[in-house]
């Protein structure tokens, strides 16, 4: 009986212990301008520096895929550090200053959308 008890009690730890995390990691998915490869690693890496703990754009849908643990970081630095590099997104635009410092492969075309200062 004390060991049935032990192995409910340690079930019930595992189950809340997981609910948690699953609680406090956010996945979000918004759109980022961009051309190429080099536009992927950079917006990628720019995510991760901004906290998220993964980052995948996809070139072809223009969509990036993030996940971050909410405690850590949030959505509007995830985009406000991405548009810092260069590239407009959902969230931010970036600074003329920034999208006119890309490769000129990376420049892409752009839309109108809140500009962060120079």
């Amino acid at each position: 009986m004390m060991q049935k008890l032990r192995l409910l009690i340690a079930a019930i730890l595992i189950f809340a212990a997981n609910t948690s995390f699953a609680q406090s990691q956010k996945t979000e998915t918004f759109e980022v301008s961009g051309n190429c490869g080099m536009c992927k690693k950079t917006i990628e890496k720019a995510a991760k520096d901004a906290g998220a703990s993964f980052a995948d754009w996809n070139k072809d849908s223009k969509i990036l895929t993030v996940k971050y643990k909410a405690k850590s970081t949030d959505l509007p630095k995830i985009q406000q550090k991405i548009a810092e590099a260069g590239y407009d997104n959902a969230g931010v635009k970036a600074s003329d200053k920034a999208y006119n410092n890309l490769h000129g492969c990376c420049q892409y075309d752009r839309t109108a959308k809140k500009e962060v200062a120079d």
